[in-house]
């Protein structure tokens, strides 16, 4: 069967090319009547529409953002702060009429040929390590840029929080109750697939520049506390999953002496660390306080931790994006909250 094109269309109705076209790019160049013609003749051929991506490279425009993240797209559905920050960008992607195109780059993948080949109009660069060759290849493309939690990137918008402030906040809630022995359970801060204790020099070497900062928050609150940070056991993990935050957990819980508080940098590790309590018999918050992060699975486990407003950043990135401001380099820190639950009390006696 010979192609049907818009030439074809114009032959049988006796008009030009440019006639046609315009039914389908600009219809208010045309009368009603007019169009009406050209569109049933053309589903009378079953010609479909002009090509979108033909379309997309006449006009300048894909109509789609790209979302480029250091993780899997199975994580980042399961993921509670991933879910909610993508309805939030996808909120400002629905109402502008445009689509989003997901580039997923799981840890330890270097490539950056998926950006170099994507069609879009604008990138949101959320949570990659300092030096991905991505980046590199998403600033060469020349389109608007807005870079969410990490790294900052000097010249172009930058959504997130004041992460050595929120983990310092974290902190010094359980140093005010009276706790002395203070642990941590962290991931993300490397993208080696490392899990284990982690020493000062490969704390301080983080790849991932929000944890690197959310971890230097800790160390400061504990510091004016009196603690010496070196005192502070440090375990880390390569996936943010509640089975690696119970493996720290027993991990942490080992020690002798044993922690009376650990620090988590997200929900999902705390509910972890709660699971290794239980299987311990350890009573929380009796034996041990648990502190969360992001409070976006906490609420039902009566956890303690630093609620994020996950949403409106990911609408508030979209909407720099959408509105031009993009060209703009603001950096525009949301605030965060303490949130105090059950998960938290002072050490036993």
């Amino acid at each position: 069967m010979a192609r049907v094109t818009l030439q074809t269309i114009a032959d049988r109705l006796g008009v030009s090319r440019a006639t046609v076209s315009y039914a389908f790019s600009r219809p208010d160049q045309l009368s009603d009547g007019l169009r009406r013609r050209i569109l049933e003749v053309a589903d009378e051929l079953g010609y479909a529409g002009p090509n979108p991506t033909a379309r997309s490279l006449r006009l300048g425009r894909a109509g789609a953002l790209g979302l480029l993240f250091s993780e899997t797209l199975a994580y980042a559905f399961a993921d509670p702060y991933a879910l909610g920050f993508f309805q939030g960008l996808a909120t400002a992607a629905e109402e502008a009429g445009v689509g989003l195109l997901i580039l997923p780059l799981p840890h330890g993948d270097r490539r950056s040929d998926t950006v170099r080949d994507a069609v879009v109009d604008a990138f949101c660069v959320v949570s990659l390590p300092d030096g991905h060759p991505a980046l590199a290849e998403v600033l060469a493309r020349k389109l608007p840029v807005v870079v969410v939690d990490e790294p900052y990137v000097p010249g172009h918008p930058f959504v997130g929080i004041d992460e050595p402030a929120a983990g310092a906040a974290a902190a010094a809630h359980v140093l005010g109750l009276g706790h002395r022995r203070v642990a941590v359970a962290m991931v993300g801060l490397h993208d080696d697939g490392h899990t284990g204790w982690a020493d000062r020099a490969r704390q301080e070497s983080a790849v991932f520049a929000a944890m690197r900062a959310r971890r230097g928050g800790y160390q400061t609150a504990c510091e004016q506390a009196g603690l010496d940070w070196d005192d502070v056991p440090f375990y880390e993990v390569a996936r943010n999953s509640r089975e690696a935050g119970r493996k720290a957990g027993h991990a942490l819980l080992r020690l002798d002496p044993r922690p009376t508080a650990i620090l988590t940098n997200t929900d999902v590790l705390a509910l972890g660390v709660l699971d290794a309590a239980a299987d311990l018999g350890l009573d929380v918050p009796g034996e041990l306080s648990v502190v969360g992060f992001s409070d976006s699975a906490a609420r039902e486990a009566g956890l303690t931790t630093i609620r994020q407003a996950k949403q409106e950043i990911g609408e508030a990135a979209g909407r720099l994006l959408l509105s031009g401001a993009a060209a703009r380099p603001e950096r525009r820190l949301f605030p965060y909250e303490l949130i105090v639950r059950a998960s938290t009390a002072p050490p036993p006696s």
